[in-house]
């Protein structure tokens, strides 16, 4: 097993390569002009649709805020990018950057619902939509106070006091990061042709989620190597249960879609809370007993 961990040394130049670049200015840069630029293109090509100046064939919306629902899955995309190279970290940072992206998936969800309506918008045909823009609006709002919460109270320890099995650690969880890359790459792709042939897609974000589940609990397995403490193997699976509540709030009905991540960061700052707590106070050590008595 040892020989295994340190064959696997070899992702980590190419992990700090990509990590590097992406999280470096000129990747911050194009990035930003990326959303620019296709924000400023969906709005023209729209505007041409609705002025009956490009073929009916392409079927475009004429809806302007589809432009606003396209950049904002396009940011999501990124975001998503931001949270595989981030599961190198901390574990609870990485967490923390799955509510990041399901807040802003909630106020997606709002711009979802200005795509339905007519233009220019009207009272009448808003009404009963104002109540699901105001829940998930107002819900991702909690989510942002709460991941600031959450944040605070991390107490960022090593899993291992070990150098060269801390080092093997975090090589595992880079070569399970570029997996993840990998993965959701092809995904991106498999979706792209599906999009370009009109055949039906799948929600991007359903199987990040699905995958994430898979990915959070392998690396629980992954770290019981380095330490299986009662505390930090309880804290990383009730992690990986957060991140099951997010999957399924993401396909719940409004309402319940907020109320099902409200309680995914909420049992995650209780984790939280009572781990910092438990390291207050270690287990008894346990006392050496006479023959007779361990017999028993």
């Amino acid at each position: 097993m040892k020989s295994l961990f340190n064959a696997i040394r070899w992702v980590d130049p190419l992990y700090n390569a990509l990590f590097r670049y992406w999280e470096g200015d000129r990747s911050q840069r194009w990035q930003a002009n990326l959303l620019v630029f296709v924000f400023i293109a969906a709005l023209t090509t729209i505007e041409l649709a609705r002025r009956a100046l490009l073929p009916a064939s392409f079927h475009l919306p004429t809806n302007h805020f589809h432009a606003v629902k396209l950049v904002f899955e396009l940011l999501l995309i990124i975001e998503v990018m931001g949270l595989v190279f981030n599961l190198a970290g901390s574990v609870a940072n990485s967490m923390g950057k799955q509510f990041e992206i399901y807040s802003l998936i909630l106020l997606r969800q709002s711009f979802k619902e200005f795509v339905n309506f007519a233009e220019p918008i009207e009272w009448v045909h808003v009404n009963d939509s104002v109540a699901i823009i105001l829940s998930d609006t107002l819900g991702a709002l909690l989510l942002f106070g709460l991941v600031g919460v959450f944040y605070r109270l991390q107490k960022h320890r090593r899993i291992t006091q070990d150098a060269t099995e801390l080092v093997n650690f975090v090589s595992a969880k880079k070569l399970i990061a570029l997996l993840l890359l990998t993965t959701f790459l092809c995904v991106g792709i498999n979706d792209a042709l599906l999009w370009a042939s009109k055949r039906d897609t799948y929600n991007f974000f359903d199987v990040f989620y699905t995958i994430l589940v898979f990915s959070d609990i392998l690396l629980v397995l992954i770290s019981l190597r380095y330490n299986s403490t009662y505390s930090i193997v309880f804290r990383n699976s009730g992690f990986a249960v957060a991140t099951i509540l997010l999957r399924l709030a993401i396909t719940a009905p409004p309402f319940i879609n907020v109320s099902l991540g409200v309680a995914a960061i909420g049992l995650s700052i209780g984790l939280t809370l009572v781990y910092n707590n438990f390291l207050l106070y270690p287990p008894p050590a346990e006392e050496t007993l006479p023959m007779a008595e361990e017999a028993d």
